[in-house]
């Protein structure tokens, strides 16, 4: 079955067991099927790592490169950054008028995305909020088009780069081995269930310690719980109660349906609801949130 195959199922299902987000899903679904196609036309520079460096890196177990050195395709970003906004117009009113905001302004070319992009890997929150606030657009929507603009190109320098690490060994870090970003997804797999985190940035995936919270590595299992909902046996959310953040956990030895990371995030925004109301945290970067 083709991924896209696998995301049309997954969300099928979904839409029918959680029926309140099916207008979520509905954009999500058109969204990751138009990041997939982007795929194929982006041209990207090899990011070649030194032995010398290579060696110092699995030694003090740094990730292999910063956010910002990802090599992007601009061209085929900025066409995902224009169908992002088409595909925005038909979704909710508030989603609707901030994509025609950005359209406009790419239109009046008011907005240099190039730039922008740049400073989203960057995670500079200051030029988002100034460039927001001139353009009248909602700083997290404006961020959250430009970084689905730049995923498609994250996630194939990511998997280039995976040649560079074992990815058959546990990685002790509860950051991105490739690009030291923070987990957005847990997932439990295979007989025992091996864990493994997937990356909020460039979406790698490695295999992780069982019992540890990727936020402030606390391996005290006293003190690392979790809690779900009777209905939905699949996914649970993972609590660290010293640094207060949650992580949410897909259970895919449960699962009737394809695994996708991101539509398991959107189906589950009520875990993370629950969450909060407990007084926990996600442990992901506002403008990488759902």
């Amino acid at each position: 079955m083709t991924i896209d195959a696998d995301l049309k199922k997954a969300v099928a299902v979904l839409k029918e067991a959680r029926p309140a987000y099916k207008e979520l899903l509905d954009f999500y679904e058109k969204l990751c099927l138009a990041q997939e196609a982007s795929k194929e036309d982006i041209e990207l520079d090899p990011i070649e790592i030194s032995e010398d460096l290579l060696s110092v890196k699995r030694k003090e177990r740094f990730p292999l490169i910063d956010t910002t050195d990802f090599a992007i395709d601009i061209k085929a970003s900025e066409a995902l950054l224009a169908n992002f906004c088409r595909l925005a117009s038909d979704s909710n009113e508030v989603l609707a008028q901030n994509a025609s905001n950005i359209k406009d302004a790419l239109t009046t070319e008011s907005l240099e995305t190039s730039a922008l992009f740049s400073k989203v890997l960057k995670g500079d929150d200051t030029y988002l909020y100034e460039i927001a606030k001139r353009l009248d657009i909602d700083k997290k929507i404006l961020a959250f088009a430009a970084y689905s603009s730049i995923r498609p190109s994250l996630c194939l320098c990511a998997e280039k780069l995976s040649a560079y690490i074992d990815n058959e060994s546990i990685w002790p870090k509860g950051y991105c081995p490739i690009c030291g970003s923070v987990p957005s997804l847990s997932i439990l797999r295979g007989e025992g269930g091996k864990r493994s985190f997937v990356c909020s940035l460039c979406a790698h995936e490695w295999e992780a310690i069982r019992i540890f919270c990727p936020f402030c590595e606390n391996k005290d299992q006293k003190s690392l719980n979790y809690f779900f909902s009777e209905e939905e046996k699949d996914c649970r959310v993972d609590v660290c109660g010293k640094c207060k953040k949650y992580i949410k956990t897909i259970d895919v030895r449960q699962l009737e349906r394809p695994m996708y990371p991101v539509v398991e995030q959107i189906a589950t925004l009520h875990l993370d609801m629950m969450a909060r109301e407990q007084g926990l945290e996600s442990g992901i970067p506002l403008w990488l949130q759902i």
